[in-house]
């Protein structure tokens, strides 16, 4: 019951809720990074796999300008992440217009984040398992390590998620996604602005 209805209805008026609240900060945010990205624009649309491995836009605050080398290539990640972006993401403020994603149904609350389109094909059987329920803004995986665990123990998480969908393991979700983000803890990989991509294999 909880997982087929009343997470849909709690995901909608809860984001509908905040969206009220934060909306005029949100405003602020946008402002400020669209001259911190130096032109690159304030928000960053990208296709996802979402539940059922629909595909849709997830929208999150740009973090990086669009910067490149002398052959037109982007420079790396750690070279285009701005001052104002690494706070933004350290917050995690960067996830917050994701709660227009969870109102148009997209995505939910909690649930495995919505990883590329490019790694659909790269799956085995278990790991596609975690297109079984909308994807979330925050998750299973992120609450244990989010960017510095590897990808297999990302994808144990999310299965393990879907497998055990009830209200108090989102009530857990959400207690410790709020510690770790007053911690800053998780946000980046070792050595790296973001995690390593997946090829498959790691």
């Amino acid at each position: 019951m909880y997982k087929r209805f009343i997470k849909r209805v709690l995901d909608f008026v809860i984001a509908l809720i905040a969206l009220a609240l934060v909306g005029w900060f949100l405003v602020i945010v946008a402002i400020w990074l669209h001259f911190a990205n130096k032109g690159a624009g304030a928000f960053f649309l990208q296709e996802r796999p979402g539940k059922g491995e629909k595909i849709f836009r997830v929208i999150k605050f740009k973090t990086m300008t669009d910067e490149r080398d002398a052959d037109g290539n982007l420079l790396p990640d750690e070279v285009r992440l701005t001052k104002v972006g690494r706070f933004v993401r350290s917050t995690s403020i960067d996830e917050l217009p994701q709660l227009v994603n969870v109102l148009k149904g997209d995505m939910s609350l909690i649930g495995p984040r919505p990883l590329l389109v490019q790694y659909l094909p790269l799956y085995n059987a278990e790991q596609r398992r975690r297109h079984e329920v909308r994807p979330g803004i925050s998750g299973w995986a992120q609450c244990h390590g989010r960017n510095t665990i590897s990808w297999a123990d990302k994808f144990k998480y999310d299965v393990w998620y879907v497998d055990h969908c009830t209200l108090w393991t989102d009530i857990q979700v959400i207690w410790k996604t709020i510690g770790n983000v007053l911690r800053r803890e998780g946000i980046s990989a070792d050595n790296s602005a973001t995690m390593e991509p997946f090829n498959g294999n790691n």
